[in-house]
């Protein structure tokens, strides 16, 4: 909803949902039978109670006007962010506008919105104040850069002499020395700081055993690992765009410092990544005018949802800003101007052949890059063998899926909607495949949310 009371699609509510099993409840109640007092208002909230297994019903509200982003509340006790009933009322809004009329506000729903809105302004004043360190805290911070930088150079020098015993001894032997070795090493490299590293031995201790030709991949990994510490350890002698993609990597924190772009931004994709510690969520969004593609990440704690969601095919007016790297496309987001609310915007799309060669540009600047964001113009799926393969309805050339045949649901929902006919996707690209994430039909009609 916006100020205007524009409703969101089905599609946009499940997007917001944490996960298939969110989704699969909400929809559950997505139902007139078991709400009661539900209403909406012109100022984007939403409410209503919903009867659940205790003597009283859950009352549940959402924020949806607020530039800030949407905000859920909810009596329930549930971890995950937005819940089932938050989702359940939406859906309930958007398919049935009888069953959540247009009404006044309760004081509950008043009082939590006004609330919120204040928290907010809070934490922006919060980082103003922040922002104006003086030369004491400037003169702190700058010593306890160097003695981290410190840390993680004895941990790289130790992972350099690590690699250098592995290689020694033959990666055969690998498969016999268990996780525990890998997990040991990863350890090492949290002492010194490094968490960037870390996360790539434990990536490496999941190698061995893992298929045929697991020795290839564990070797390309390694050299990767060798070059990012090389990389460190010589980073003065970089290039900053380069130095500063080697400082992300191996786990140095950054500020968004590039200039505020502002621009209408239109929510290409939203999809989670898990790894037993954090939750994180990437929300991939395209410049109308400056038709840049940029990425905002968002954390959560092990077992809860990040708490910034926006619907997929949404569009709001906002500032960005870049942080430093290669490429720079992850950014911050800064002033909101207006919420989001249903967009009939769609990226410039290009072909297979050009998808392929903008990867191969992108590695030369990264070369520890997984993927790069890409929209496909006109491109059929095809069936090839037990996988798939998004195909040039205009060329002979073609992209992998990612993934086979059976383990993604989005790809019969991009099978489906295709029906034999060129449509546009997005998704990211890289040495896997291609992984879809959002499709739009030829003709007219909203996102599709592939993930």
């Amino acid at each position: 909803m916006t100020q205007q009371g524009v409703r969101w699609t089905v599609e946009q509510v499940l997007a917001l949902a944490p996960d298939a099993a969110s989704r699969a409840a909400g929809g559950r109640l997505a139902v007139a039978a078991p709400w009661s007092e539900a209403g909406s208002s012109g100022e984007g909230a939403v409410w209503g109670q919903c009867r659940g297994s205790g003597g009283r019903p859950y009352r549940t509200a959402v924020d949806i006007a607020d530039a800030s982003g949407p905000g859920y509340r909810c009596d329930c006790p549930s971890r995950k962010f937005p819940c089932k009933h938050a989702i359940g009322l939406l859906l309930l809004w958007a398919e049935a506008a009888d069953a959540v009329p247009v009404a006044e506000a309760p004081d509950w729903v008043d009082r939590w919105i006004a609330g919120r809105r204040e928290r907010t302004e809070g934490h922006r004043t919060e980082s103003a104040t922040g922002a104006a360190a003086g030369p004491g805290d400037q003169e702190a911070a700058r010593r306890r850069a160097e003695q981290r930088a410190e840390r993680i150079t004895a941990g790289a020098t130790e992972l350099e002499q690590r690699l250098a015993d592995l290689l020694r001894g033959g990666l055969a032997g690998a498969e016999q020395w268990g996780y525990e070795l890998w997990e040991e090493t990863a350890a090492r490299m949290v002492d010194a700081q490094a968490s960037g590293l870390a996360a790539r031995v434990r990536d490496l201790g999941g190698i061995p055993s893992s298929g045929v030709g697991w020795p290839v991949r564990l070797l390309e990994e390694c050299a990767l690992l060798h070059l990012l510490d090389q990389g460190w350890l010589r980073r003065h002698r970089l290039p900053e765009g380069l130095a500063a993609t080697v400082r992300a990597r191996v786990g140095l924190p950054a500020s968004a410092d590039g200039p505020p772009v502002r621009d209408r931004w239109l929510v290409l994709a939203q999809h989670d990544t898990a790894d037993g510690r954090l939750t994180t969520r990437r929300i991939w969004l395209y410049g109308a005018e400056t038709e840049r593609t940029a990425l905002l990440l968002s954390y959560g704690a092990a077992g809860r949802a990040p708490e910034l969601t926006v619907p997929v095919g949404s569009a709001l007016e906002a500032e960005v800003s870049a942080y430093p790297g290669a490429g720079r496309q992850r950014v911050a987001l800064r002033e909101q101007f207006t919420p989001p609310a249903p967009a009939d915007l769609r990226p410039r799309g290009g072909t297979t052949a050009r998808a392929a060669v903008r990867y191969g540009e992108a590695l030369r600047d990264d070369p520890w890059l997984d993927a790069v964001p890409v929209t496909l113009e006109r491109v059929v799926p095809v069936p090839d063998g037990d996988r798939w393969q998004l195909a040039d309805a205009d060329g002979d050339t073609a992209l992998p899926l990612s993934t086979p045949a059976g383990s993604r649901p989005g790809l019969w929902r991009l099978v489906a909607l295709s029906g034999g006919a060129p449509v546009r996707v997005f998704g990211e690209f890289g040495h896997r495949g291609f992984t879809p994430l959002t499709a739009w039909p030829t003709g007219p009609g909203p996102a599709v949310p592939l993930c």
